[in-house]
């Protein structure tokens, strides 16, 4: 966790195994605006569940917020006002349809540094315990990642942390100009075996580049 604290200035946490492939429902990491303002690292639900929902089950159909419309959907806008996150990566899968067969692809920086995509999150507490959920939002994909797949996670720039984090930034045009597609030239892309299908499987084989391919496919 050393270079994720580095990367966003925040403590950092216990060490804990790297996940190579994580599902919605499933836990990930995320930075926030502490209450004193400062970034703090937690731990949130994939899968946003409004404060408004009646049962946590809708979680699992809000994993994604488009960047078109998160400032306006019922249940994404209060957060998008106030209280947005920066979920923690170092990469993430799109699949590329051809005929009946998906071919995973892994996609990272060049510089394979961790990258926060723009979220937003939400507390939920009809049940009792509360639950700290998030969304990751998407915009249309850039030119590396177009081939693959039409969308991608919006990818904050980290001269951006501050402007997006901060729930002091109430003008919602200056936070809608960071929901674009990240600069496609210091990104790389390659396909990976099709075990990350499966939600339950993470091991570091995971992102390892499929032999029969070279790695820099669709690399700029």
């Amino acid at each position: 966790m050393a270079d994720v604290a580095q990367a966003f200035g925040v403590t950092p946490e216990a060490a804990a195994p790297p996940l190579f492939n994580i599902a919605p429902t499933q836990t990930v990491a995320a930075v926030r605006a502490g209450t004193g303002g400062e970034r703090e690292l937690c731990q949130l639900r994939w899968g946003l569940i409004p404060s408004w929902a009646d049962d946590a089950a809708i979680g699992s159909r809000l994993i994604n917020a488009r960047a078109e419309t998160v400032a306006t959907k019922p249940a994404f806008r209060q957060a998008f006002k106030s209280r947005r996150c920066l979920v923690v990566a170092n990469g993430f899968y799109e699949w590329q349809k051809t005929g009946r067969r998906k071919q995973p692809f892994y996609i990272r920086l060049k510089d394979d540094r961790p990258f926060g995509f723009a979220g937003v999150w939400e507390r939920w507490s009809k049940a009792g315990q509360p639950v700290e959920s998030c969304t990751i939002i998407t915009t249309e994909a850039n030119e590396l990642v177009s081939p693959i797949h039409d969308r991608m996670p919006v990818i904050v720039p980290p001269e951006a942390y501050d402007l997006w984090l901060s729930p002091d930034t109430a003008e919602i045009e200056r936070l809608q100009s960071l929901l674009r597609p990240y600069r496609a030239g210091e990104m790389t892309a390659y396909p990976v075996g099709t075990q990350v299908n499966g939600p339950s499987y993470s091991a570091p084989d995971c992102i390892r580049p499929q032999a029969a391919a070279a790695p820099t496919l669709f690399d700029d």
